[in-house]
């Protein structure tokens, strides 16, 4: 098996994450019964919704992935040019979510500073069905109050891959040390991988079964591309129990030991139904719930995983195909299959005519490059300057196209 590059797998995992969101999206509210009625047999195992230019259309999932890696990045450019002005990388997470919420509410001043470049791409300014703890846990923040629910929905889990796809460039990008040897970027241990993929959900998302899951799967995406062997079954399995020892690790409240107690139980349960090959899909799913909690949603995008891990088709047509939150099992699902089998493996017709396809392609590759630049340092190339403007200047503007 030829390696994949970091780039191809970090590609996969983006794009994979929307090509399950935008088949998951238009049956979202569809009982499994009523999929199948609808779209044969088999239920959706192609794009059914297009926009008015023909693009498969993404779901907030897709948006809030998108912003959640724009944070990440400039975050990490502030750190690089101006010593991260005490705050952290949830704070810049939490600074783009705002972003985000303007694109669902309407831009009340181009003027006014922001903090994410692609705040101003038209396609990203449109309404998808945003989550309601998300949209009201958003609104709090903006008006400088306590972002104050219990909620454990799905909201958190489904957008934080970004920040295991980050930990895993940076320790696989080579860099010149201070001996002029190549050293990492940067190495993250699996503790602050754990923490600021929980952190990102707990933005919004206040139960430990809203951003636990979000931790976890951080972690997973994390060790997934960390390996660059073939993945089997059993490679998932020990990714599993050396997720759940991290995090396990790091969340240690009584209520957050019994949440994840309760979690692992899903995953424990996905991981038995897809290692037995009497189980089918959808007798299996049910038993895992219909994905509106985090815990729900991503224990049924492993068991999709597992089940279908020969398969990038079979993972998605699975995790979509079933009662309840098909688009955000869909992305989820198709955020570990992609890092797993790379963009070069996901079938042409999936790539073909989906939404923000190329703005993945380049945040994917914005990952992968990493901040260039520094307090000391001027942009002196075409790339450096892009950098600049997306990262640094952030100017603002009028609505723009891709």
């Amino acid at each position: 098996m030829k390696k994949k590059t970091i780039q191809d797998r970090i590609r996969g995992s983006l794009i994979g994450g929307a090509i399950g969101d935008a088949l998951g999206y238009p049956v979202e509210f569809m009982s499994r019964n009523a999929i199948l009625r609808k779209y044969g047999e088999r239920g959706v195992l192609k794009y059914v919704e297009f926009d008015r230019n023909g693009k498969a259309v993404v779901s907030d999932d897709t948006q809030m992935t998108l912003f959640t890696a724009n944070g990440l990045l400039f975050g990490i450019t502030r750190l690089c040019t101006h010593g991260g002005l005490g705050a952290g990388l949830k704070d810049f997470v939490a600074y783009a979510y705002q972003d985000w919420l303007q694109t669902q509410t309407g831009v009340e001043d181009y003027n006014a500073y922001h903090y994410c470049w692609i705040r101003d791409i038209v396609e990203l300014n449109v309404r998808r069905a945003p989550g309601n703890t998300c949209m009201s846990a958003l609104m709090s923040l903006k008006h400088h109050d306590k972002v104050d629910n219990d909620s454990k929905g799905c909201g958190g889990v489904m957008r934080v891959a970004p920040v295991g796809l980050m930990a895993a460039a940076d320790a696989q990008v080579m860099v010149k040390g201070w001996n002029g040897e190549g050293v990492p970027r940067r190495e993250w241990s699996e503790k602050e991988v754990v923490r600021l993929g929980g952190d990102c959900a707990e933005i919004t998302h206040k139960h430990p079964l809203g951003y636990l899951p979000a931790a976890f799967m951080a972690d997973l995406v994390y060790y997934i591309l960390m390996y660059d062997q073939p993945i089997t079954f059993s490679t998932i399995e020990g990714f599993l129990g050396a997720v759940y020892a991290d995090v396990r690790q790091e969340y240690t409240t009584e209520r957050e030991q019994k949440a994840l107690g309760e979690l692992w139980a899903q995953i424990e349960k996905a991981v038995s139904m897809a290692a037995d090959i009497s189980v089918l899909d959808e007798f299996a799913i049910p038993h895992l719930g219909e994905g509106w909690t985090g815990d729900e949603a991503l224990a049924i995008a492993i068991y999709c995983m597992m089940k279908h891990l020969d398969s990038f088709e079979g993972a998605l047509a699975a995790a979509v195909n079933h009662d309840g939150d098909s688009d955000s099992t869909g992305a989820i699902c198709g955020n570990l299959m992609g890092a797993i089998v790379g963009v070069s493996a996901i079938p042409q017709h999936f790539k073909q005519n989906l939404e923000l396809r190329d703005l993945l392609f380049d945040m994917a590759d914005d990952i992968v490059k990493g901040c260039t630049i520094s307090e000391y340092h001027s942009p002196s190339t075409p790339e450096e300057e892009m950098w600049e403007n997306r990262y640094v200047k952030i100017e603002p503007t009028n609505i723009q196209r891709f």
